[in-house]
């Protein structure tokens, strides 16, 4: 069965060839697997390029988890082991804040802290804030919005403030139920917009911008096909349309998840910024 993913642990799973593939386990609060792609011939039977796919799986997203502190921990850490160590980084919401199985990307932004421009407007008395590292924080909607390729837009952008890295968050798609807002992957490969429902648009990678782009993203839909073939062990018929579908309650999915990707991706940028810090900033 081919199903549809952007998940390289899904991928792997399904590949006949795992030459030049490694795989580690770890975690506490998730269950952590790094995937390193030696080069892109090693990843080609996975549809994915050569670079590290960082998978971490939990029960829930939930803020009410007892163990919710520990999850923004562990994902800012694993976050920071991808980022440079220095320098200016610009973090990019992907997606149409409209249709809320898109609206991931959007939503995380609205919480992660801007900080380029404190250095001029904070006074002596704030210079805590004025010391953290310079972010920027984009949200630029989405072709049929605005006319304009994601990529490009973003390429304007990098050219004008000259971060040194840029994280992009955007929605995935899964082949797996159990995965539907549960898991957060991130890569040091970049991020295919839209590739997950087959909506092919300029992919977003180092190549292409000249720094570091770390990708980020949960899943929060999965194809109808998919389902049926994994529900009844039966391949579908080539000429069957497909649909890509979406929980019932993909509001509390979608809060859930931004809530905690705006959590660890602050930490991971603010490592003078403690959990409270943090929590008192995204509410």
């Amino acid at each position: 069965m081919q199903y549809r993913t952007d998940l390289a642990l899904e991928s792997l799973a399904e590949a006949k060839e795992r030459g030049g593939i490694t795989e580690h386990r770890r975690g506490t609060a998730f269950t952590i697997t790094e995937i390193h792609i030696a080069d892109d011939e090693s990843g080609r039977p996975l549809g994915k390029g050569k670079g590290r796919y960082i998978t971490l799986e939990g029960a829930s997203l939930s803020r009410f988890s007892d163990a919710y502190e520990a999850m923004a921990l562990e994902l800012a850490a694993e976050l920071r082991t991808l980022l440079p160590k220095e320098g200016g980084v610009l973090v990019a919401g992907l997606g149409n804040q409209e249709i809320t199985p898109d609206a991931l990307g959007p939503r995380t932004m609205a919480k992660v802290l801007a900080t380029r421009h404190l250095r001029k407007e904070l006074s002596e008395e704030e210079a805590f804030l004025r010391n953290l590292r310079q972010v920027s924080v984009l949200a630029g909607g989405v072709l049929g919005q605005t006319g304009i390729e994601t990529a490009e837009l973003l390429h304007a952008v990098c050219n004008t403030i000259r971060p040194a890295a840029m994280i992009a968050v955007d929605a995935l798609a899964c082949s797996a139920l159990h995965r539907l807002g549960t898991t957060i992957q991130l890569s040091d490969t970049g991020i295919a917009p839209g590739s997950g429902v087959a909506n092919h648009r300029m992919a977003l990678t180092a190549e292409h911008f000249g720094i570091p782009v770390i990708g980020v993203g949960v899943p929060t839909v999965i194809g109808m096909r998919t389902i049926a073939e994994d529900l009844t062990g039966m391949q579908a018929k080539y000429e069957a349309p497909d649909m890509m579908v979406t929980p019932r309650d993909v509001d509390r999915l979608i809060g859930q998840a931004s809530h905690l990707l705006s959590c660890g991706i602050n930490l991971a940028l603010h490592p003078e910024m403690d959990y409270a810090d943090v929590c008192s900033l995204v509410g």
